[in-house]
């Protein structure tokens, strides 16, 4: 498949061919489209590693209190919960919380070695630094989830295989528009509905702070694949748009139907004592396309958050918008503003970082996408 490249700030080489770096005409031909997100990297600077900005020693009782509202579980809405007493219930939420962070973690892993990967591919200085920048700052998620589930639970679950997947295909992938999409905005995008929905959601103010820092870097990581979007979709030509939009329905299918379902987890079943096929029958019988485009319409909903990100970008046409419409009310989608859920957490956050490091400037994710 073909590099599809409209404006050259997004112009790739070969993976091996490092040659084409030391080209000397290259190194004066920087893009400015970056500047302002690379700049602003001072502003919400933290270190997980020093207590000033997050102390993972904090204690959280396990056994005794839910790590996130019950009523936000989806095992919870199935009859799975009435063969549950309190104690089972608030198991098998905590263990719920581990494979979703799990699988946080695994996503913060992909997206910084695509990160890197993207400062082997990307021809020009300025988008190649900013991939740099974004890589140092998935590395500090990498730590900081690690951090945490360590505190909570020792050491995170293997990733399952429909993201172990999907993370190989956009590592791997030498195209740059697939791994924009994939992991700037899909990934990226699913990761801010997740951060809002346990920011809100969470009884553990260590995982709230956590999440709220970890939004100050994910806001601006977004609006990295919005400036993509700004400067490539308007310029595609037919075939090009129904490749990358067929792709992004895929991908969304995948997402949806695999991150969350009850045959990646019957070990939870297991140690909550039920019968995992029992439990992948009783979660099947509840998930109806009613049920999905009701949990859809919930503000967090992680999803709605992915499906508005590629209709703000332009992905979504008449082409596939009914593909969409069957779990959300997509006039609404269209009808809202350019503002995610995430970016008032990620602002708030920013201005304490800010505050905490002595800064004077304030860009906002949302500034710099404007430009």
């Amino acid at each position: 498949m073909e590099n599809i490249t409209k404006d050259p700030a997004y112009n790739a080489v070969d993976p091996n061919d490092f040659p084409a770096m030391l080209d000397v005409n290259r190194y004066g031909e920087r893009s400015t489209a970056f500047d302002k997100i690379i700049s602003a990297t001072h502003d919400h600077f933290w270190d997980p590693l020093d207590a000033k900005y997050i102390d993972f020693k904090k204690p959280f009782d396990m056994e005794k209190d839910y790590l996130i509202n019950p009523t936000a579980n989806a095992d919870l809405k199935t009859a799975i919960a009435d063969k549950l007493d309190e104690k089972g219930k608030i198991k098998l939420v905590n263990l719920d919380t581990w494979w979703a962070l799990s699988s946080i973690l695994h996503g913060e892993q992909g997206a910084l070695a695509l990160s890197a990967s993207l400062c082997h591919i990307l021809r020009d200085p300025g988008a190649q630094e900013y991939a740099a920048n974004q890589t140092r700052e998935e590395a500090r998620h990498v730590t900081a989830f690690s951090a945490y589930i360590k505190s909570r639970w020792g050491k995170p679950k293997q990733v399952g295989p429909a993201l172990g997947n999907l993370l190989n295909e956009l590592v791997s992938s030498p195209l740059v528009w697939k791994k924009i999409i994939g992991m700037q905005m899909l990934v990226e995008g699913l990761a801010m509905g997740a951060f809002a929905t346990f920011f809100k959601e969470t009884h553990d103010p260590l995982m709230k702070q956590l999440m709220q820092l970890v939004m100050t870097d994910e806001a601006f990581h977004h609006k990295f694949g919005k400036i993509w979007a700004d400067r490539t979709i308007p310029h595609l030509n037919k075939k090009e748009h129904e490749i990358i939009e067929d792709w992004a329905w895929e991908v969304f299918q995948i997402l949806l139907f695999n991150l969350g379902s009850p045959d990646q987890k019957a070990w939870i079943y297991e140690a909550v004592g039920l019968d995992p096929l029992w439990c992948q029958q009783a979660f099947m019988e509840a998930l109806t396309d009613a049920n999905i485009r009701t949990e859809l319409q919930e503000a967090t909903n992680i999803f709605r958050v992915l499906i508005k990100t590629l209709v703000k970008a332009g992905i979504i046409t008449d082409r596939t918008r009914g593909n969409y419409a069957a779990y959300i009310d997509m006039a609404e989608l269209y009808a809202e503003g350019d503002r995610m859920v995430g970016d008032d957490i990620a602002e708030e956050g920013i201005k304490y970082l800010m505050k905490l490091n002595g800064g004077t400037r304030f860009v906002t994710p949302e500034s710099i996408a404007a430009e």
